[in-house]
């Protein structure tokens, strides 16, 4: 079967979602004005490559198999104003120390995938939102609209694309000149220390490690008599939920030399669990691109609903090509998790499987803050591990809301964060992300747990 052809409803193309139904999408007042925007975003250049996403594709198949870890990680929802250089470098620091302490616990390769350059629309509960008895559209991230609650800032405004398309591709752009520039070098990891963390208690144990790589490396390079250039740089890819279809329709391209489309506005595009329906239009959208893709499974999934799903999104069973996320809460995974790991299996399909152990561990608490516990995000994370020993199948990577900033959006972690102190530094517009502290710990008890595992 060809991969821009399907038997479900002949010939695809990128414009073939928009004859399904589509969940999640803005509602544009203004046909002639989102037509105007979508033709300027097509004629655009692509913010990626085709032979980036062949080679991202390449490193998933290896995770799979259990060679590699994928980290993926970054912002629940970006903004403009994040596109700035603290920002930017905090993010990526937190990805690189956390890669550090995976790769030398797990003694294998990490690759790193980052939630940002284009993580700017998120699904909501409701299309509407009310406040003191004026309802105007919800707030569904800066490609569509802004979070102050007033009608001019919520109407879906399709300049926002090419805002979004602009902003992503300065931040792409600067993370490239980093890694490019040696900010990944691992002969000097003291560039990706975060100066308000110093007095965090993983400090130390994070520091006899990096000295411990460090003293590897030397001893590699005077076994070679040379310095290993290969250690100065990093593979960094991006990611984002696919959500707008007019937004990564209009990214969608053919390129020379190869067969098929391709998503270039990210190397790794996902599907979130609000819109993984069979016949919608994400799923439609997403069968045809060559892009590795990935869909977020949540506890109400079946093994028959999970089945259809890979078979409409990974037909020819292409190494790399599916990763399955899922997103269960600490209370579901063990009920919810090993009928579908055992379906998969059955089928003779070897996925990349993820665990997200933040998205099903949201909740609410008195004072009004949206929050999650790490308690819990670690004990999902366990049980995960777990689960998939049971099952015969391999966990081979984890997907993370986390940033670089020092904020108190998550209870719990290592200085054992109240409800007090959500208010203290609380910034996200959306969901509540790990900090620093929070990640680095996440990565120390993923080693130590994969390290249990295997004793």
């Amino acid at each position: 079967m060809s991969l821009n052809t399907t038997s479900q409803s002949g010939t695809w193309a990128p414009a073939s979602w928009r004859e399904r139904t589509t969940l999640q999408q803005p509602i544009y007042t203004d046909a002639a004005e989102l037509e105007h925007a979508l033709i300027k975003l097509s004629q655009l250049p692509p913010l990626v490559t085709s032979w980036e996403i062949f080679r991202l594709k390449e490193l998933l198949a290896e995770a799979a198999a259990g060679k590699r870890f994928l980290l993926q990680g970054g912002d629940c929802a970006e903004t403009f104003d994040d596109c700035s250089s603290p920002l930017i470098s905090n993010r990526l620091k937190v990805m690189l120390q956390m890669s550090l302490v995976l790769v030398h616990g797990l003694q294998m390769p990490v690759v790193r995938v980052g939630r940002f350059a284009g993580q700017y629309a998120k699904p909501r509960s409701a299309d509407m939102e009310t406040r003191d008895g004026v309802s105007l559209p919800s707030y569904r991230g800066e490609l569509v609209n802004d979070a102050a609650f007033n009608a001019a800032a919520r109407r879906a405004d399709p300049q926002r694309l090419i805002r979004g398309h602009a902003h992503s591709a300065m931040t792409m752009n600067f993370v490239r000149a980093l890694i490019d520039g040696g900010f990944a070098d691992l002969h000097h990891p003291e560039y990706w220390d975060l100066a308000w963390v110093k007095h965090s208690p993983l400090q130390d144990e994070y520091g006899r490690m990096v000295e411990a790589i460090g003293a590897s490396l030397r001893f590699m390079e005077t076994l070679a008599g040379q310095a290993i250039g290969s250690y100065q740089r990093v593979d960094f890819y991006t990611s984002h939920e696919a959500l707008v279809l007019h937004y990564e329709e209009a990214l969608t391209r053919q390129v020379p030399r190869q067969d098929g489309w391709f998503n270039l506005s990210t190397h790794f595009p996902w599907i979130g669990m609000r819109t993984a329906q069979l016949d919608g239009g994400h799923v439609e959208y997403f069968r045809g691109i060559r892009n590795p893709v990935a869909v977020k499974i949540g506890p109400s999934v079946t093994p028959d609903q999970l089945l259809r799903l890979c078979d409409a999104l990974d037909p020819q069973r292409e190494p790399g090509r599916l990763t399955l996320i899922h997103r269960m809460g600490a209370d579901k995974i063990e009920q919810a998790l090993p009928s579908l790991l055992t379906a998969v299996r059955r089928e003779g399909r070897t996925p990349l499987w993820v665990c997200d152990p933040m998205h099903g561990n949201t909740e609410s608490v008195s004072n009004g803050y949206k929050t999650r516990r790490f308690g819990n995000i670690r004990r999902e994370l366990d049980c995960a591990f777990d689960v998939h020993a049971a099952a015969g199948t391999h966990l081979g990577g984890v997907h993370l809301e986390l940033t670089g900033e020092n904020v108190t959006e998550c209870m719990g972690g290592a200085r054992d964060l109240t409800e007090n102190d959500l208010a203290r530094a609380y910034k996200s517009t959306v969901d509540p992300r790990l900090n620093y502290e929070q990640s680095l710990e996440l990565a120390m008890l993923i080693v130590r747990k994969r390290g249990s595992a295997r004793a």
